[in-house]
């Protein structure tokens, strides 16, 4: 049995066309399955991103500005949002999850349905008008080819592919390792549920998850280990990624530059030398400069005029240690926090997830120099001091509004800088190294189709319902048993990524996705066991 499933991951890892292909299926199975089994407003301000998207496709880029009064977190406020014009069955989209949302015991049999009539067109207000447009434009077109419900399922599909192709050259990018089960281990962990959530969602956040991933991808093996026929490649699907990331919100500019820092304390000598000699370095550094200036200029040119009622006693100090006293519940929600943040995963999720994390992270400071185990180190500790600095500062202003998911394009280098390392220094080869190998991203598939299962259940039957969801009151299109197979198989699939032959790829001048494609390369030989 295992032999025959080394031989299917060998196959499907044959070529790099074809192991993005294959990985781009799977990833938009993952996201499109939560995008079609998520009813419409389950899922955190979705409501406003869907009508920015709206709006940009009929090419409204701004709009009127609009005090619009609101309780966010406990404290009231009157909120700038934009308004645009729409038809008018889009307003309804504020108030149809008002029967079950934050209360996960009750299913969304509840919500009424959707119009679907574009003649009355009206005014309707959105809090994401500020937003940079780019992902708004990628996603929003869908609404102008179809109308209603379906068009917003087609918008949410929109924004599965996004992200399941920045996932797909991510694993590319690990599979170039020539320990590539262990690189491609850290992607899958990289990968959450809730960032396979967000992902199926229209909301950049996903996007900006996934490119996160495929930064970290990309950069760790420029500078670790740099070969100059890859260079070129990698520096595509790099920029590539840096762009997505950057243009969502300016804070992707601090998220790149980790990633940057922390590859520049893992590169090997002469490696940034090598980069800057290649002329793709500086044209790429060329266009991330504009691109930040121009997501930097469109944040100044729209700024935020809300006004909040933060409680006077509320200071910077008392807010940094709330939210370090609430760091575990931050982790938790980079797992998977569902719905609007009323639906965390089961225990069994977190408890695999965050081990085998936390596996990887200790076998690499086992195996880690000084500098890997600084860059190591300062990765766990910005997990838990960034968000405590963020909101410490910004909580007398603007309330206690962090959530996990804001933190996880930086969060998910961690599994990706581990596995690095361990392929770099770890002497260990052969058969039990392996079976940790498989047994991790079993486990993984797994516990994500728990997570999976249990948003579902939330949706369909509600936390007090059926466990079996034997006896849902809403049922998603297609039937929620469905999606469960889909979701359940692509998760298993995944799997098989990390039980094909070590062998890295070299170029062969194909195309790939969304860069160059890679060849293949002639096994390398592993240094023998100590």
């Amino acid at each position: 049995m295992t032999n025959t499933m080394k031989r299917l991951a060998d196959r499907l890892m044959k070529t790099p066309r074809r192991l993005w292909v294959v990985s781009f299926v799977l990833f938009f199975m993952l996201g499109g399955a939560f995008s079609l089994s998520t009813p419409m407003g389950a899922s955190p301000d979705e409501h406003a991103h869907i009508i920015r998207a709206a709006a940009v496709a009929r090419g409204q880029l701004g709009g009127t500005e609009v005090m619009v009064p609101h309780r966010v977190a406990s404290i009231d406020g009157n909120f700038a949002e934009t308004g645009v014009q729409l038809p008018a069955w889009y307003e309804d989209l504020k108030t149809i999850n008002s029967c079950y949302v934050f209360h996960p015991e009750r299913s969304a049999g509840c919500a009424p349905g959707l119009a679907s009539s574009e003649k009355q067109i009206t005014e309707v207000t959105t809090a994401a008008g500020r937003y940079n447009p780019a992902y708004y434009l990628a996603v929003g077109w869908t609404s102008r080819v179809l109308d209603g419900v379906s068009g917003l399922y087609l918008m949410r599909l929109a924004s599965a592919a996004i992200g399941a192709a920045l996932l797909a050259s991510a694993v590319v990018s690990a599979a170039e390792w020539h320990r590539r089960s262990i690189t491609v281990l850290g992607v899958l962990a990289a990968a959450t549920p809730m960032s396979l959530f967000m992902i199926g969602m229209v909301n950049p956040s996903g996007a900006e998850i996934a490119a996160g991933i495929l930064v970290w991808s990309a950069v760790l093996p420029i500078l670790m280990s740099p070969d100059p026929k890859l260079l070129t490649r990698r520096l595509a699907r790099l920029g590539i990624g840096a762009t997505v990331l950057i243009s969502i919100r300016p804070l992707g500019i601090i998220w790149f530059l980790g990633a940057v820092i922390g590859g520049l304390l893992l590169q090997e000598s002469g490696a940034l030398r090598a980069v800057l000699r290649r002329r793709a370095a500086w044209l790429w550094t060329l266009a991330l400069g504009a691109t930040s200036a121009a997501a930097l200029a469109w944040t100044a040119l729209h700024p935020d005029h809300s006004v909040i009622d933060t409680p006077s006693d509320l200071t910077t100090l008392k807010a940094a240690r709330w939210t370090f006293d609430s760091s575990l519940t931050y982790i938790r929600q980079m797992i998977g926090y569902f719905g609007w943040l009323d639906t965390p995963t089961p225990a069994a999720t977190l408890l695999i997830w965050s081990t085998v994390v936390m596996m990887l992270a200790m076998l690499a400071l086992c195996f880690a120099r000084v500098r890997e185990t600084v860059a190591l180190l300062g990765s766990l500790v910005g997990i838990i001091m960034v968000p405590v600095v963020a909101q410490g500062i910004q909580a007398p202003q603007l309330g206690m509004i962090w959530q996990g998911r804001y933190l996880l394009p930086f969060a998910v280098g961690l599994p990706i800088m581990a596995a690095a390392i361990c392929v770099k220094r770890s002497p260990v080869t052969g058969v039990p190294w392996r079976r940790l190998v498989a047994l991790s991203a079993f486990s993984l598939s797994l516990a994500n189709m728990a997570g999976f299962v249990w948003a579902l259940r939330r949706n369909t039957a509600g936390t007090d319902g059926s466990f079996f969801l034997l006896h849902a009151h809403w049922s998603p299109p297609g039937s929620w048993l469905l999606w469960i197979v889909v979701y359940g198989a692509a998760a298993l699939l995944l799997t098989l990524f990390v039980m094909a032959d070590d062998r890295s790829l070299t170029p062969a001048g194909s195309q790939l996705g969304l860069g160059r494609a890679i060849g293949r390369r002639g096994q390398r030989k592993v240094a023998p066991a100590a």
